[in-house]
C-alpha cells in the first residue's frame, strides 16, 4: 500500500514508546510535509544526541561535559543523595523545586524477569559515593516490584554505612512512574519519606 521507504519510516517511528501504527503514520506524513531543511535539522539532532551526550562521571546523569550541571553546582547539599532509576526522573524531581541535594542515576532497576542484575546497573559507584560526609540516601525508584526490589537491595548494601537510607513515601501510587507524577504528589512523597 505505501512505498517501502515510507513503510520503513513508519516501522522506525512505531519503536518509540507510546507510538502505535496510526500515530506513526501521522508522524511519517508530517515529516513528508516538512521542507528538506526541517528534515535535515531533525535528522542532525537525532545523530547529535547519540554522539554529543555523555554520562556524568559522578552521578550518571546525562550531560554534554564530564560533569552534569547539578554536580557542578556548588550550592547543592552533597550530604543528601537522591537515587533515581533514569535521568528523566531527575527532571521530575527538580520540577518540584524542593530538593537541594545531589542525585545518583542507576540507569535501570533490578529485574530478574528481564535478566537485569545488580551488577548491570549503576549501584557500585553509589556505594563508593556514600562516605562519612553523606547523611542521607533517598531511594526514589518507582513504586513497582522492580523498584522496590532495587530499593531493598541498595538499603541492604548501605547497612554498614553511617547514612540514613530513606524511601519516598505516600503520594506515589504502586505501579506508578516518577516522570508522570505532578509536582504536588512528588512534594508529598518527598516530605513523607521514611527509613528503610
Amino acid at each position: 500500500m505505501y512505498p517501502k521507504i515510507l513503510l520503513n519510516l513508519i516501522e522506525e517511528l512505531k519503536k518509540l514508546p507510546g507510538v502505535g501504527a496510526k500515530t506513526a503514520e501521522r508522524y511519517a506524513f508530517e515529516i513528508i510535509d516538512r521542507d528538506h531543511q526541517d528534515i535535515e535539522a531533525f535528522a542532525n539532532a537525532l545523530l547529535k544526541i547519540k554522539d554529543g551526550l555523555k554520562t556524568c562521571t559522578i552521578c550518571g546523569n546525562i550531560t554534554e561535559e564530564t560533569y552534569c550541571d547539578i554536580c557542578k553546582d556548588k550550592h547543592r547539599d552533597r550530604s543528601v543523595i537522591c537515587v533515581v532509576s533514569h535521568p528523566k526522573d531527575i527532571i521530575a524531581m527538580e520540577k518540584m523545586g524542593e530538593f537541594h541535594g545531589v542525585y545518583h542515576v542507576l540507569n535501570g532497576v533490578i529485574s530478574t524477569f528481564k535478566g537485569i542484575l545488580p551488577e548491570d546497573i549503576n549501584i557500585e559507584s553509589l556505594i563508593k559515593r556514600v562516605d562519612e560526609h553523606v547523611t542521607e540516601v533517598i531511594i526514589a525508584t518507582n513504586p513497582t516490584i522492580e523498584g522496590e526490589t532495587t530499593a531493598l537491595y541498595i538499603a541492604k548494601k548501605l547497612q554498614l554505612k553511617e547514612a540514613n537510607v530513606t524511601r519516598l513515601a505516600s503520594g506515589l501510587p504502586m505501579g506508578g512512574h516518577l516522570d508522570y507524577a505532578d509536582e504536588m504528589t512528588l512534594i508529598k512523597a518527598m516530605e513523607g519519606r521514611k527509613k528503610i
